[in-house]
């Protein structure tokens, strides 16, 4: 019997796996519409005593997500409000849902990366994952990988799909 090959293992393909990079910590979100009058009507004297009087320590450590859940007319200010309330206890506060602050969370990390070591080398962005990466994560990991990268696919080894090759020169 011959022996099998791994012809993946053996090449120089790279794997760029956005699901080494996922932060670790709790995501929770809020919806400031619990303080709204019928979770519609900001009334401002109402909606300053609900912030009061909430537990804000519940977030401590945390990675929180502001939004409404209702079509109600926010004034920015309210959303900051909240923000600010969040500052002493929660490690990012963002305005949206849970995967816009995971867009900004591999924001900030993806600028970090030195993606010099993927300079003329086949790359696949793995796209399978048991964490939540959202695609603007995929989209800034090959924006900054393209000008490196000799090639850039998507997918799995097995069934990768091409997005870039560098051109002739």
């Amino acid at each position: 019997m011959e022996e099998i090959i791994n012809k993946v293992a053996s090449s120089a393909l790279e794997v760029f796996d956005l699901e080494d990079y996922y932060p670790k910590g709790m995501r929770v979100q809020i919806d400031i519409s619990q303080w709204l009058l019928e979770g519609f009507l900001l009334k401002e004297k109402d909606f300053r005593e609900h912030l009061k009087n909430h537990d804000w320590t519940q977030y401590q450590d945390q990675y929180v997500a502001v939004h409404c859940s209702t079509d109600a007319i926010i004034p920015a200010w309210a959303l900051i409000l909240v923000a600010v309330q969040l500052a002493p206890f929660a490690k990012k506060t963002v305005n949206g849902t849970i995967e816009d602050l995971d867009g900004s969370l591999y924001e900030e990390i993806l600028l970090t990366i030195d993606y010099s070591a993927y300079k003329n080398k086949p790359v696949i962005v793995k796209g399978c994952s048991k964490k939540p990466v959202p695609m603007r994560a995929y989209i800034l990991a090959t924006t900054y990988l393209q000008p490196f990268a000799r090639s850039i696919m998507y997918g799995e080894a097995c069934s990768a799909v091409p997005l870039y090759k560098e051109s002739k020169k």
